[in-house]
């Protein structure tokens, strides 16, 4: 498998993105306004902000690409 394909290529797009990028909004939302109260709650809605934010803002979801997945246009 192409290194490059696997952790770059941009197969995330519509639909999908605009739901990884509200999770991840409303997520780090709720951290910063210190709605959860347990500390491994915490760690896993802090998880769920980092990789929304990052996949749509990359484009890119790793296991997306392992899977065969692709909801991006394409070129």
């Amino acid at each position: 498998m192409n290194i490059k394909r696997l952790f770059l290529e941009q197969n995330v797009g519509g639909f999908d993105l605009v739901i990884r990028t509200i999770l991840g909004v409303v997520a780090t939302l709720a951290l910063a306004m210190n709605l959860i109260k347990s500390s491994p709650l915490k760690w896993i809605v802090a998880l769920i902000a980092f990789t929304g934010l990052y996949s749509s803002i990359l484009r890119h979801c790793t296991p997306y690409t392992m899977l065969g997945i692709n909801t991006a246009k394409k070129k």
